[in-house]
């Protein structure tokens, strides 16, 4: 069975989300496992994908950075699927690792993909520091002593924390960090 991966980083990417799907139903995927989540969170529909392919399938995705988000990663999933016996494609690079190029490409690749992406982070550490020796950069703006009040009130009443976040139009990590902050602060610890 050919079974497919999409996955984007936020929930504001419909249309890549879409695109995926359209390129994952043209590779004949029989059943596609989807997410919006970032890489570096918990990808639930990535591991019940892996953990759903059997011997001889085939888990497709559009692209290297969709799929993993560093050579380790990589090597790892790779590994998983080998220890199944399932094949790994990757549209867009047209790599199979049910060869053995393909195998070695998608190993360099990765590799390119992670020097990327930790270039990418180091220009933006310095372009943040440029900025906050210009005086140009001044962070997040501190929430207010009522709104955090307010957060500590809705959760003691047994609100979910997504909906407070909501609520009171503030990010859910807003939300996690404040009442972390409060258990880190209680004698309880």
């Amino acid at each position: 069975m050919i079974i497919g991966y999409a996955r984007t980083s936020t929930l504001d990417q419909i249309a890549g989300l879409e695109a995926q799907l359209r390129e994952l139903e043209a590779a004949q995927c029989k059943k596609i496992f989807q997410e919006q989540v970032s890489s570096v969170a918990v990808r639930a529909q990535l591991e019940a994908a892996l953990e759903f392919a059997r011997e001889g399938d085939v888990l497709v995705a559009t692209k290297l950075d969709q799929l993993a988000r560093s050579v380790a990663d990589l090597m790892a999933i790779i590994k998983t699927l080998e220890q199944k016996a399932v094949g790994l494609r990757i549209l867009n690079l047209g790599m199979d690792t049910q060869t053995p190029t393909g195998k070695l490409m998608l190993t360099v690749l990765g590799g390119v993909a992670q020097f990327e992406r930790e270039m990418m982070l180091e220009r933006q550490r310095e372009g943040v520091a440029k900025a906050k020796a210009a005086g140009k950069y001044k962070g997040r703006t501190p929430l207010s002593a009522e709104v955090r009040q307010e957060v500590v009130k809705l959760a003691a009443s047994g609100m979910v924390k997504t909906n407070i976040a909501q609520q009171l139009n503030i990010g859910a990590a807003s939300v996690y960090r404040i009442l972390a902050a409060l258990k880190k602060a209680s004698p309880d610890g």
